[in-house]
């Protein structure tokens, strides 16, 4: 049947459907029979070769027990987004690309913008691996070999697609609290008198000279784990919980991992890795448990780590994955950083844009929590596009393991949107109504308008650059704007 003139297209959302189909554990064949389709529809769908009808999109949200607004894609809105940080790169200057641009050519045309987008990632690499190349030459080392799209960014981009949660992995916590009849109490013993039980696994504590600097090892062979006596009884727990995830959940992470966006064999192993971290995260604080006192404490990450004997940074990033459909969190976002401002954790839950190719935004308090460590920041943050974020943060080191480690000191930040802010107990005393009251404060400064801030590195890529000698702001580029 031909589209009538003037009709609108049904959305294609085909990733939206394979990703909410797997995370319910179902085939094609099987989501197919009970939609009352053929299969051979649907695999045409789930690679958007053909549309989702709304009558289709109403029957799949009931099938699968998932609010209809799951469907409502931002795929374009974040591919815009990366686009525009990229075009940022002072390459382009000469060009003078505006948003508006970016965005058009992404409605119009998103597979030539996911190519150019694609084509910049891989000019990035170049220039990683010619200036690894130059090093290594300096060395005298002779190892040339080029590197590819870091594993961590895909695995990174997988969590985001997912949005941090992963049904069957909740859904195999809870049935091993069940099975092994696990004891809060002692979650430790029960854990490893589970691993003995069921995989003939004896576990091991290793003295630090027979460990040397491992914190967990498996063999095999002799079905044994070993663990490195530095590890607190908390992280002893949390390696268990990984073990398992290795030992008894393979095919539920194999399907998991079953993912386009995981390019290597390097991406897919450190994707399963994050996967077995992640239950271990669940059966250290089971969901509903955890749910109802992070409502009840109002999120307050410290009284929630003494309750369930885990760290902050595991707190914080248990807190984004609360998202079961109809029983959701606080949807929050989540970053590491460290003192140079390298970003080696991130999940955005509240939809803040974490900048992926240039330096993030020095005015936000993830940086200023290095001045004051270990005391909780606060900030309530504004995006340039007048979006409003409560944001925490938080710096952490851990276990040192004796007098002579140093470990690195990290920041964690944590944040939602400025609706849920009176839902955490950090909110208390904050007038959140007052503009005032909010830090102006941007992705990374070449996309950012406001060339008044007195932190600005590099010029805007929104605003002309117009340096007059006789004139001097709190930056060489704070004042190109008054010059019109």
């Amino acid at each position: 049947m031909s589209k009538i003139k003037g009709e609108k297209e049904a959305p294609k959302l085909g990733a939206k459907v394979k990703s909410l189909r797997r995370a319910k554990s179902l085939s094609q064949q099987q989501l197919a029979e009970r939609l009352g389709i053929s299969a051979s529809y649907l695999n045409l769908i789930e690679n958007n070769r053909r549309p989702l009808p709304a009558a289709l999109m109403i029957a799949l949200s009931q099938v699968l027990s998932v609010e209809l607004s799951s469907f409502v894609s931002d795929d374009n809105a974040r591919l815009s987004a990366d686009l525009l940080e990229a075009l940022s790169d002072p390459l382009f200057d000469a060009h003078a690309l505006h948003g508006a641009d970016v965005r058009e050519l992404v409605n119009a045309m998103p597979n030539l913008a996911h190519a150019l987008l694609h084509l910049y990632r891989a000019h990035q690499d170049l220039r990683e691996r010619d200036a690894r190349m130059a090093a290594q030459l300096s060395d005298g080392e002779r190892d040339l070999r080029g590197i590819t799209h870091a594993p961590s960014e895909e695995v990174n981009d997988m969590l985001q697609r997912q949005g941090n949660h992963f049904a069957p992995l909740e859904r195999a916590a809870e049935a091993l609290w069940t099975r092994g009849k696990l004891d809060a109490d002692d979650l430790y013993g029960s854990l490893k008198n589970l691993l003995e039980r069921e995989h003939g696994v004896r576990v091991l504590v290793l003295r630090r000279s027979e460990a040397g600097g491992i914190q967990r090892r498996f063999d095999p062979e002799r079905r044994t784990l070993a663990l490195s006596e530095l590890l607190p009884t908390r992280s002893r727990s949390f390696q268990l919980a990984h073990q398992l995830a290795l030992l008894s959940l393979d095919a539920a992470l194999d399907a998991l991992i079953d993912d386009d966006g995981l390019s290597s064999p390097e991406s897919r192993s450190l994707a399963r890795v994050t996967l077995a971290n992640y239950f271990a995260g669940a059966v250290l604080m089971p969901y509903q448990r955890f749910l109802d006192a992070a409502r009840e404490e109002r999120y307050d990450v410290d009284v929630l780590g003494r309750r369930f004997r885990v760290g902050f940074e595991q707190v914080a990033h248990r807190l984004t994955t609360l998202r079961r459909p109809g029983n959701e969190g606080v949807p929050f976002h989540f970053l590491r950083i460290d003192v140079a401002g390298n970003i080696s954790k991130r999940f955005s839950g509240s939809g803040i844009r974490f900048a992926r190719f240039s330096g993030a935004c020095p005015r936000w308090n993830v940086f200023a929590a290095f001045q004051t460590p270990g005391m909780i920041r606060i900030q309530l943050s504004r995006m340039p596009e007048g979006h409003t974020f409560f944001c925490i943060a938080r710096t952490i080191q851990k276990d040192a393991g004796g007098y002579h480690s140093q470990q690195p000191v990290m920041a964690i930040g944590l944040g939602c949107d400025a609706r849920f802010a009176r839902e955490l107990v950090y909110s208390d005393g904050v007038d959140l109504e007052r503009a005032e009251t909010a830090i102006a404060v941007g992705v990374t400064c070449r996309l950012c308008e406001r060339t008044d801030c007195d932190q600005r590195a590099v010029p805007s890529l929104r605003a002309p650059l117009r340096i007059n000698e006789n004139l001097r702001g709190a930056s060489p580029y704070s004042v190109s704007l008054a010059l019109e």
